[in-house]
C-alpha cells in the first residue's frame, strides 16, 4: 500500500469514467461495484476504471466498457474531472460516449443498469459534483 502522506502534490491514481449514452433509449449505463476493501463507501459508479499506460485514454476507456460491461461504445469527449473529498489522491476523468447497445452484461458489476441520467443521484453514494450533475440534467432534458 502506498503511504500517500508521503506526497503533498502530483501523484495521482488516474481513472477514466464513461458516461454511456444511448440516445435512442435516453438512458446511461451505471454499474454496482463488487464489493472492495479499501473504497467501502463507493457503491454505484459510471463504468471505467484506473489508466493503464499503454493505451491512449479513449481507447482504454472504450476497451475497458467492452471489457466490463459488453458494450460497445464510442468516446467522445472529456466532460469533467475532478478528485474527491473522500480520496484526494484519485483523479477521474469523465467522458462522453455514446452507443446503440440496449443490452449490457455485468461482467464485472455485481449488477448494471440503464438510468436516466439524474437518477444517478438515487444510486451514487459518494460525491456527485454540481457540474457534473449540470451536465447530466443537460443531456436528460437536451439528448445530444
Amino acid at each position: 500500500m502506498v503511504d500517500w502522506s508521503k506526497f503533498d502534490n502530483g501523484v495521482f491514481l488516474v481513472f477514466t469514467l464513461g458516461i454511456v449514452y444511448n440516445p435512442n433509449t435516453k438512458k446511461i449505463l451505471i454499474g454496482l461495484r463488487k464489493p472492495d476493501p479499501y473504497i467501502k463507501e463507493l457503491t454505484w459508479v459510471f463504468p471505467g476504471g484506473r489508466m493503464r499506460y499503454d493505451k491512449e485514454v479513449e481507447d482504454h476507456l472504450k476497451d475497458i466498457i467492452k471489457e466490463k460491461t459488453g458494450v460497445s461504445a464510442e468516446v467522445r469527449d472529456v466532460v469533467f474531472a475532478k478528485t474527491y473529498p473522500e480520496k484526494r489522491e484519485f483523479l477521474s476523468i469523465y467522458l462522453m460516449c455514446v452507443t446503440d447497445d440496449t443490452e449490457a452484461k455485468a461482467i464485472d458489476y455485481q449488477e448494471i443498469k440503464w438510468v436516466n441520467p439524474t437518477e444517478v443521484k438515487d444510486y451514487f453514494t459518494t460525491s456527485l459534483h454540481p457540474k457534473l450533475y449540470a451536465f447530466l440534467k443537460k443531456l436528460e432534458k437536451e439528448g445530444l
